[in-house]
This record gives structure tokens, sequence and C-alpha cells, in this order.
């Protein structure tokens, strides 16, 4: 019997811990505090702050199983998700790396040592490659590799690879170099013997495939596209590990191995369809089995990156989760029947399988399972609409051919992928126009491209330092020199960004913003803009550089910003704690922003918080407040002794061995986090919630003031209270006077209804006897002085009710905006064609204004009331 998927992982793990590798967790695929990256997209990216010197390495050989997800990028395999055999959303890169220590010879016995000796995958069936050299970069053939592999592989199987194969980059510039890859020929012993495997290699083929990549970090690739050789040499590897099951597990694809088969045969089950793995395009259920490999592969993707704190939005990396999600969804929907939410079911059966290996997504399977079903519910809603959309249009145009910007707006609107546009297309005998729509689609993708371009230029190294110091949780003030400096540029504005030897200048994260600042010395002063980290390293912004950049600077945080910044900050710890004591312990924080104005704190729970649940929360953090309760902060913390301590941990932080634990009272507040905080909580002054609201599915976000704005805040609500008095006379009881004034606002309204409905009475007799009869209609077509849009619609019912054949449209000014309104007998509608919603369009066009309906009543609205007049003219051309 083969090994199963979790025996492959630990036998991965197992092997390189016995080599002095220290196993390490999975970093979130959620990326933060790195500008380039949305999602992690391979194994390596937790450690490019490693490979470019600009952290310590802990240690020299580290192994562990990374989740990843490539979707966007120039990893864009998502339309080839579930088609072929072996592309995937999320996967698990198995990876292996030295910093600074064993270099090609180890990671190459090793890797064949793992596949051929504890793996036991046939030898015969591997092929190696190696990088053959480029002559343009004057970079030579990889000897060393090609001779270190002499020793395990005829020289028949060792082949040598082009730049484009076996050169690897981490991006246009950064850390890259060489490349020796493994790759496994899994066709039958038939098809072998009539083709050479090593012809078959990097040829796309879906049974020669790369399941192992040696990476050898030697090069730093500079902005000028130059190579500049690494201070260390570093070996990166990554295994596919969904790939490497497979192949141990004798599959021809992927979707066949333990890794996906449970959720696929729980897909099947559910839908009462059986799943053929064989089925080509020609087959009948070739949909449906595409939608099952869908739906398997992209419930992990989606679960994981929320487990990890991305929830699906309309922006950036959350559209990527939302779009994954409608994919399975669309699938579900069109090939499986699910006209109901299902996904989400799959949550629990994933997170099971998970157990033990990645326990983030069991820890909060409730939750992601919540979110995944209101987002289905939504989608669906959003297909039928899309659908329904797509209806009309063939409906309303003659045309053969689906127009492209048509198309593309079922795309980004409804979230229709073009392959359902084009079925649905082919099923009404139309085609889509495919230029038109791709052109849309670039044209999205420029706007998108101009609205998020860095252009970073090369560092350039002014002073040589191993590591940057941060004081800013004691200090405020700093001697400074600076490290090194780069240009960028984005949205158009030049800015330059600074490392400095030693700073107190925070920088953004954890939701906290960046400090703001100067640099200064007796010559000159830099405004500092902001603060950020980007792969571990604090970056200063900067409008301007120093005129000499070899000077000592004083760096000096702007003290007052900090100050309302951390008061902030801290009352987002106590609100946290109150939250949990009032709502119970299933809230866990969700995002979070802290500045000198405001704090917004987003946080799991399933419905809106009540006015007398809010009361209670003020009333917890001001009592916490008020206590004074002194700052309790550890550094250099045991991260497993901080969690038996019984600190609150977020769920889609990356935290390091050792960790920051904040603490007011040990019984209240007590929370692993890198900001600044208060010294003691009377600093905060007042705290009050000023909004509550929802922004996810199962995602709540209130937003509260403290200190100045909180005092600023109740100030002007008295001034508000005080003119409110003085408006009503200062009665003694305020709130009896306004509950008067009320009612008797509404009896004067009950009036003026009245008066309006008495009027609308009227008109009906006068409309009726104006009737002219066009081609056997009875029509009405007139202006009338009625101010309320409610009675105008009785007044159309009514007349409908006592005129046959009505077509009726009338015009009014109702405070100064016109409005049009068309009603048509049903008989009408039926016999004649007749369509209210489509005529109020075309008569809306004269008031400047637009509306819609339905087939026999419609209304619109608009700027013109001038137009009122030429638009009942134009009514009548309908009847001729």
């Amino acid at each position: 019997m083969s090994m199963t998927a979790k025996e492959i992982r630990q036998a991965f793990l197992d092997f390189f811990a016995s080599k002095g590798h220290q196993i390490v967790p999975s970093a979130p695929i959620v990326v933060k505090n790195d500008p380039t990256l949305m999602f992690t997209n391979a194994g390596m990216n937790q450690f490019k702050d490693l490979f470019l010197g600009e952290a310590p390495i802990k240690y020299p050989r580290v192994a562990d199983t990374q989740r990843c997800l490539r979707v966007s990028g120039k990893h864009n395999d998502l339309e080839e998700v579930g088609i072929d055999t072996y592309h995937h959303t999320m996967f698990e890169m198995l990876g292996n790396w030295s910093f600074g220590d064993y270099f090609k010879k180890e990671a190459i016995a090793w890797s064949w040592e793992l596949l051929t000796d504890v793996l036991k995958l046939d030898k015969d069936r591997l092929y190696v490659t190696v990088f053959e050299g480029d002559e343009k970069e004057g970079l030579p053939m990889d000897q060393d590799a090609y001779d270190f592999w002499k020793a395990f592989v005829p020289e028949s199987r060792i082949l040598k690879g082009n730049k484009k194969d076996n050169f690897w980059e981490m991006g246009d510039t950064g850390p890259c170099g060489p490349c020796s890859e493994i790759h496994f020929d899994n066709r039958s012993d038939e098809e072998r013997a009539k083709v050479d495997g090593a012809t078959l290699v990097n040829a796309d083929d879906p049974q020669v495939i790369e399941i192992w990549n040696n990476v050898f970090m030697e090069f730093n690739r500079l902005k000028d596209g130059s190579l500049k050789k690494l201070p260390a040499q570093h070996v990166d590897t990554g295994m596919g590990f969904e790939r490497l099951v497979r192949v141990i597990q004798g599959k021809t694809s992927n979707y066949d191995s333990d890794v996906f088969t449970p959720i696929i045969d729980f897909i099947s089950k559910s839908a009462g369809i059986p799943y053929n793995a064989a089925a080509t395009p020609d087959d009948k259920d070739w949909g449906q089995a595409v939608a099952m490999r869908v739906m398997a592969d992209h419930i992990r993707a989606i679960a994981f990156a929320i487990a990890d704190g991305q929830l699906p939005s309309n922006n950036k990396a959350g559209y990527v989760i939302r779009r994954i999600l409608r994919r399975a969804v669309r699938y579900a929907y069109q090939y499986l029947g699910f006209k109901e939410p299902f996904l989400n079911k799959l949550v629990p059966l994933l997170a099971a399988q998970f157990k033990g290996v990645f326990d983030e997504l069991i820890s909060q399977q409730d939750f992601v399972q919540k979110v995944i079903l209101e987002e289905e519910n939504s989608f669906l809603r959003t297909l039928e609409n899309g659908i329904n959309r797509f209806e009309k249009y063939i409906q309303d145009n003659q045309d053969r051919q689906i127009d492209g910007a048509f198309a593309f707006e079922l795309y980004d609107t409804y979230g229709f992928p073009i392959d359902l546009t084009e079925l649905m297309a082919r099923e009404k005998g139309l085609t889509v126009d495919m230029a038109g729509f791709d052109t849309e689609l670039q044209k999205q993708k420029e706007r998108s491209r101009a609205a998020t371009a860095i252009d970073a230029g090369d560092w350039i190294t002014v002073n040589e330092d191993d590591e940057v110091e941060f004081v800013g949780y004691d200090e405020v003030v700093a001697t400074s020199r600076i490290l090194k400096y780069r240009k960028v540029k984005a949205k158009g504005k030049e800015q330059y960004q600074l490392v400095l030897d030693v700073t107190p200048f925070y920088a953004e994260s954890g939701g906290q913003v960046g400090d703001s600042g100067v640099l200064e010395n007796e010559n000159e002063s830099i405004i500092i803009n902001d603060t950020k980290k980007e792969n571990g390293l604090i970056i200063h912004f900067a409008d301007v550089l120093p005129h000499n950049l070899n000077a000592t600077f004083i760096a000096k945080v702007n003290v007052h910003t900090r100050r309302l910044t951390e008061n902030n900050h801290s009352a987002t710890h106590l609100l946290h704690a109150a939250l949990k004591a009032v709502l119970g312990d299933h809230v866990n924080q969700k995002g979070s922003l802290v500045n000198a104005d405001v704090l917004r704190f987003d946080f799991s729970h399933f419905s809106k918080v009540t006015e007398q649940e809010i009361a209670k929360i003020e009333a917890i953090v001001n009592q916490k407040v008020r206590e004074n309760i002194p700052l309790k902060e550890e550094r250099n913390v045991p991260y497993q002794k901080a969690l038996e301590s019984g600190v609150t941990a977020l769920f889609g932080e990356k935290y390091g061995d050792y960790v920051r634990v904040i603490t007011f009272d040990d019984s209240y507040s007590k929370e692993l986090c890198g900001g600044t905080h208060v010294k003691a909580t009377g600093q905060i002054g007042y705290f009050k919630i000023v909004s509550e609201s929802a922004v996810a599915a199962g995602v709540r976000r209130i937003e509260a003031i403290t200190a100045d704005k909180a005092e600023e805040y109740i100030n002007n609500q008295a001034q508000l209270l005080a003119v409110l008095k003085e408006l009503l006379k200062n009665p003694k009881d305020l709130t009896k006077s306004v509950e008067s004034l009320l009612e008797e606002n509404n009896k004067l309204k009950k009036e003026i209804e009245k008066s309006v409905l008495e009027k609308a009475s009227v008109l009906k007799d006068v409309l009726k006897s104006k009737v002219t009869v066009v081609n056997d209609v009875n029509l009405i077509a007139e202006e009338i002085d009625l101010s309320n849009a409610e009675a105008i619609k009785n007044l159309a019912y009514q007349l409908k009710d006592i005129v046959d054949n009505l077509f009726l449209v009338l015009g009014a000014n109702i405070d100064g905006k016109p409005n049009l309104t068309v009603m048509i007998s049903d008989n009408l509608v039926k016999e004649k064609g007749l369509d209210a919603g489509k005529i109020i369009r075309e008569l809306a066009k004269e008031i400047n204004g637009g509306g819609g309906g339905q087939p026999f009543y419609a209304t619109a609205g608009g700027k013109n009331p001038e137009g009122l007049k030429s638009a009942l003219e134009k009514a009548i051309i309908y009847l001729k």
C-alpha cells in the first residue's frame, strides 16, 4: 500500500530534521509588510529578508511546508485550475533552505536520497535539469550542479535548460540564481518505450512533470538589470506537495490522490452525480468533472485565506478571494445543479483533513464557514441577476454577436467568467465579440496597474551595518546615520526611502500607522512623512534627500501624534477584552486601524451590536481607563510560553520564536503586540464609540475615539443640545417637548396626505374625461399638478381600473424635479407588445433622467422640468 498524503508530508519534514534543519511553521497565505505581494506565492517569501541580508539568521538550515496561492501577477493559472491535472490555486510547497550554510553538493545529494531511498520513487523515471548558461548575462553553465548529479543520474538524464526554465528570479529585481529541477515521468511503460522522456521535460506534457526545484541563490538582480554577487550563497528549494503525492500514489492526476478524493467524493455524493476522472472535453460529463475539481481546489484557497485574515471584498486581495469563490459557485450552479449554497459545507471536511498540519482552519471553522455561506448567498443572487441581464440584452438586441463591452460588464459587475457568457451565447446560437471583451479587460488591467504601480530604484549603500536597531519603545529621539536609500515613484509622486542604523520611528504594522517626524542636524532638517516595513526592514519616507548623506542626524518622532495614536492603540486592547466579556469568547480581532484621530476595530460577530451592548462595552472600557492600570510590557518572551500564559494571539499573524506581550491587568487584557502603548490607561482620558456597522459576512466594525477627540465630541454634543433647547424655548422636559413636536408634525402630514388624495380623486375624473382614442387605444397623456409620487402612483392604478385599453402617461413637477409615470393595460402589454419599462427610458431622455419598471407600470425622474411637455408629446408615437 502506498503512503498517504499525511505520511508523505511527515516523511519530508522528518528527513530534513535528521539533516539538522529547524522545522518552522507555515507563514499565513496573506502577506503583510511586503508591498510587492498580496499572497504568499512561494515557500521562500517568508525568508526574503534573510536572502537580502536584512535580518539576522536564527537557523542556518530550515525546512517547512508552506501554503501558497498563485492566481495573480506572473503566476496566474486560475483559468487552468480544474481543466488540467496539476494546476491549483492554493498548494503546499515543501521546502528546505540553507542560509549561507550548505550549497549545491548537499542539496542535490539530499534531494536524491529523499526521493529514491525514503520515498522509493523509481530512479529510471527521474530526470534532472541544470542551467546551460547565458552569454548575454555573462553566466557560465552550472558545471558544479552537472558534476554533482553525475554521481546519481546517467548523463543522458541530466538535461541542460535555458534561462527561462533554469534561472530562478524572485521578480524584476532581487535575489536570483541558477536552479536544478527534478522531473518525474509518470507515463506507462509502453509510452515510455515509444518516446524518450527526456524530450518531454519542460514541454507541458501532463505526465512528465516537475516535482522539485533546487534554487542556488548567488546573485542580486539590480534595477538596471545587472547581476551582483550576494555576500553569501543560499539554497532555496521547493517541491509541489500535491504533485509529489500524485506520483508516489501512482496517479495520473493530482485530483486522484487522497489530497483531493475525500472532498471530490463528498461533492459527487451530494450532487448525486458520479465523478468521471477520465472525462475529456468531448464527453458530456466533462463539465461536471471540471466543476468537482474546481470546487475541491478552490475551497482550500478560500478557506485558508479567510482563516488568515483576508475576507472577500471588492478590492485588492479581497477581490482575488471573492473571484475564486465566485468561480467555484458558478461551476457548482451551472454543472452540478447546486442552486443553494453548498461550498461552505466543505469547510468541516477540509478542516479535519488539515488537523495537526494547519490548525488555523479547525480553530476558526465556524467563522470561515459562515463567511463563505454569506458570500455564496450574495453571489447566487448576483448570478441570477446577471442571467436576467443577459436575457434582457438578447431581447433588446437583434445582433448575432454579443457586444464585447457587455460581456465585460457581465464579467466585471456580475462576476461572470467569459466562458460562461460564451456558453450562454452558444445556447442562443450567438457568438461573443472576444476582441472587444479583451480590449475592455486590458483597459481595466492598465487602470489597475497605474493605480498600484511602484517604481523603486536600487538601494544605494551609504554606510555598512549588520542590523537596524529600533529604540522606539523607550525613546522618541535617537542619534542616527543613514545606512542606505533609494528613490521610489508611486502615483506620479517621487519620494525617497531611507534606512537608519538606529531609529525611534515606529513602522506601520498591526493596524498602527507609522510615525512621522524629522531628521535634523545643525545644517538641515528633513521631514519624515511616514514609516513602513518591507521584508522586516524599517523604511522612512522623505520628499527630499539630505545634502550630506554621511552626516549624523537626530531622529525625532512627532511626539504629539505618537501619544494620541498610543491612546487609541491601548484602547483597542481594552475594547477587545470588553467585547469578549459582553458578546462572548467567539469574538476575535479581524483587522484594525489605529491613528491619532480614531481607532477602527473589526471583529468576528454575526449580529448587530445593540445599543444596550454598546453602552456596556463603553462602561467597561471607561472603568479600566479610570483605574489607571499601568502597562506591563514583556519583551522577548518565548512564543509557546506566552501562549501558555493565556495571551490573545491573532489569526493570520506570523509570530517569531520570541514575542512581545502587552498586559493591562493580568485578569483583563493580555495580548501579543508589536505596537506602542500608553504607560497607564488613565492617559486615554475617555473612550467613546461613535459607530457600529457590518463590513463583511460575520464581521462587525466599531469606530471609537479617545482623549482630545472624545472631549471634542462631548463638547459638540453639549452645544447641540443647548441649541435644541433654545429652539424649543428651553422646556423643562426636552424629550417630552420633542415627542409633542413629532406628534404635531405627523398630524400635519396626515392632513396634507388627505388633501392630496382628495385632489387626486378630482383629477381622476378630469383625466378620464380627456381620453383620446388612437389605433383603438385609450390614450391619456397629461401634465398634472400633484406633488406626491405615491399619490400619482395611486391615481395611475385607479385610472387603470376604470379605463379599458389604457395607455397613460403622466408628467408632474415634484419640488422642482420632473417626474414621469407610464401605466399600460395588461391586454395591451400582451397583444401589442407595449413595455412601460422600455418606453419610460426613452421618454426620460427628454427630462435628462432615467427610470424603469415593469411592462405595465414604470416611473422616471430627471433634472429638466422643461422637458415634460416634449416627453408627453413623444409618448403618442408608440401608438402610431
